[in-house]
């Protein structure tokens, strides 16, 4: 019913930036929250941002808080996510996803794109 399609992961040093985009496209009339979650090696997905479509601030993770930002542009359907002062400990798959309300739990959202690599070397 809703479809996701992210891009903009890579290959970037300690320090650097990236931005990485998701597109929605189907049934988004259905959904109000779009969040992005990440997952390291081994480890499990964890809750990173998210943002109402409606409006509000958005809800960041401790670990993340001032150095990545989520932004949204209604015209195209696409929330972003610009990543700066980047860490080896923010290597993951970044995934977004869309949901019925804003929530930081993964099992909260309804639809998920198919995942962008972004590592981090030091």
């Amino acid at each position: 019913q809703v479809q996701l399609v992210e891009s903009g992961g890579g290959l970037v040093q300690a320090g650097g930036s990236l931005r990485l985009s998701c597109a929605a496209s189907g049934r988004t009339f259905s959904t109000d929250a779009m969040g992005w979650f990440r997952q390291a090696p081994g480890k499990e997905r964890e809750f990173v941002v998210a943002i109402r479509w409606s409006g509000g601030s958005p809800y960041y993770a401790e670990s993340v808080k001032g150095r990545f930002t989520i932004s949204r542009d209604n015209s195209k359907n696409t929330v972003y996510l610009q990543m700066n002062s980047l860490k080896p400990e923010d290597t993951a798959v970044y995934y977004c996803a869309s949901g019925s309300h804003l929530a930081t739990s993964d099992e909260e959202y309804n639809y998920w794109a198919q995942g962008t690599q972004v590592t981090v070397s030091s």
